[in-house]
């Protein structure tokens, strides 16, 4: 079992997310083409309907948020909330920008921490944050305690990495590159909550009932090899972690490496890059 010191690892998560905000920004746009569809079957998963009041945690630069607030109007309200500032204040501007800065209100903190409401939402969403948690039981209670009774949690989370060929085949790459050793088991990241009979179990022992999964294929799209290569180095802070050590020249071998790999996801005629990457989705009742 993995030891990890929440309170640093939290602070790291912090710094990462800080770092690759700006990232975000610029290929947002890249990212929901594919993104949107799982926002939008969260929602549905969790009945959200015109009125209500909704937490959306992790949101990053504001999604599902955004979404949720297009249905609950301004007789509802949505919180969205960001271990990441500078995240938040990129989703801050996107609220503005659409005129929804009176239907949702920000908040920093982390899941396990964050002070919220007991019984106070109808709905609460969390699309691809729950797999970062240093103690899930501890994030799945407070957000238990936060909905009212018969209210839903609906979340998003990756499959294994062998289904995830976007993040697994970078990340292998960069670690065998920078001789860096593979996440210990149980580490938090993207591929921890990839067992479903696990993750329907810590829901239940949160106190979650009727539980339903579903699985979704997300493609994301570019332009050229090249293109990813660029995106999964301005938006993956591990990534840019163990390539700060590294040479200028031996940085863009990596990269390259990178690239190379990229094309046997690429059409050979367009050039363009898909990576297919499937989804659990699931909802639990309080």
């Amino acid at each position: 079992m993995t030891t990890i010191n929440s309170k640093q690892y939290k602070e790291a998560e912090r710094q990462s997310w800080n770092s690759v905000a700006a990232g975000w920004q610029k290929w947002w746009h890249t990212v929901e083409k594919s993104a949107q569809k799982v926002s939008d079957r969260l929602i549905e998963l969790a009945e959200i309907k015109p009125g209500q009041r909704v937490l959306d945690l992790a949101t990053g630069i504001g999604e599902p948020a955004i979404t949720s607030a297009r249905i609950v109007g301004k007789m509802g309200q949505v919180t969205a909330a960001d271990i990441s500032a500078n995240m938040l204040s990129f989703a801050k501007q996107r609220a503005i920008s659409l005129g929804m800065q009176d239907v949702i209100e920000f908040k920093e903190g982390d899941i396990e921490t964050i002070d919220l409401v007991p019984s106070s939402f109808d709905a609460v969403l969390c699309r691809w944050g729950l797999m970062f948690l240093p103690d899930l039981n501890a994030g799945l209670s407070n957000i238990y305690r936060s909905l009212i009774e018969g209210g839903h949690f609906a979340s998003a989370v990756w499959a294994s990495p062998g289904q995830d060929t976007l993040s697994a085949t970078t990340m292998n790459i960069v670690i065998k590159e920078t001789n860096n050793k593979p996440p210990a088991p149980g580490t938090p990241g993207p591929f921890s909550l990839s067992d479903e009979n696990n993750l329907k179990n810590s829901f239940i022992r949160s106190g979650f009932k009727d539980l339903v999964t579903e699985r979704m294929t997300v493609s994301f799209d570019f332009e050229s090899p090249d293109d990813f290569t660029d995106f999964i180095t301005e938006t993956a802070g591990p990534l840019q972690k163990m390539l700060v050590d590294q040479g200028m020249q031996r940085k863009k071998e990596i990269l390259r490496a990178i690239t190379i790999a990229a094309i046997n996801y690429a059409d050979k005629t367009t050039g363009k890059t898909r990576f297919e990457n499937e989804a659990i989705l699931i909802v639990g009742t309080k």
